[in-house]
């Protein structure tokens, strides 16, 4: 979601900001401009002394300029955040039995149902991600090379039952929610003779 976010914040930030330099240019370079634009010449200004004084004196004026601020840089600081927030897991928690616990890494664990993955029949390359926080049931994306003569049934069983299965016993987790996704492998052509 944020991703999809990202991309529509962005595109209209780009677009405003391109139509209005783009406008602004048209009426600096003295092209023709439309009348109600309130740049028409490359002599007028953004804001003329009456616009930038005539709501100084009023009583409101000036918390809600303060408001508006105040709520834009709480909003770019959460985007930043966001921005750095690690989308991989990178410990999972896992119950030792003992009432400790003890912290597993997210790449081992990842590493480990890859190779498993890739052991499958028909399955060329396994990439695995974690995903989630750690004192919460991670996901795992997993993505799937397949060979021409798999059976996506068939491997998708198989990955359940064996790769996600002995991950989610071994780190002793009570779910392991996963999605699977398929992609044929590319083969190149061979020369006979």
């Amino acid at each position: 979601m944020l991703r999809t976010v990202n991309r529509v914040v962005l595109a209209l930030a780009g677009l405003v900001l391109l139509c209005t330099g783009g406008a602004v240019l048209a009426a600096g370079a003295g092209l023709d401009v439309p009348s109600w634009w309130p740049w028409s010449g490359p002599d007028d200004v953004l804001l003329s002394e009456a616009q930038r004084t005539r709501w100084r004196d009023e009583g409101w004026w000036w918390p809600v300029v303060i408001a508006v601020l105040a709520v834009l840089v709480v909003l770019a600081l959460w985007w930043l955040l966001a921005q750095l927030r690690r989308a991989r897991l990178s410990e999972v928690l896992v119950d030792s039995g003992d009432g400790e616990g003890a912290l597993l890494r997210g790449r081992a664990l990842e590493g480990v149902m890859a190779a498993e993955a890739e052991s499958l029949e028909g399955v060329s390359a396994a990439r695995v991600r974690l995903a989630g926080r750690r004192r919460t049931a991670p996901e795992a994306r997993i993505l799937l090379r397949m060979e021409p003569h798999a059976a996506p049934a068939e491997t998708l069983t198989r990955l359940v039952d064996e790769a996600v299965g002995h991950a989610r016993e071994s780190a002793g987790l009570a779910d392991l929610p996963a999605e699977a996704r398929l992609r044929a492998s590319k083969h190149g052509a061979q020369r006979v003779t």
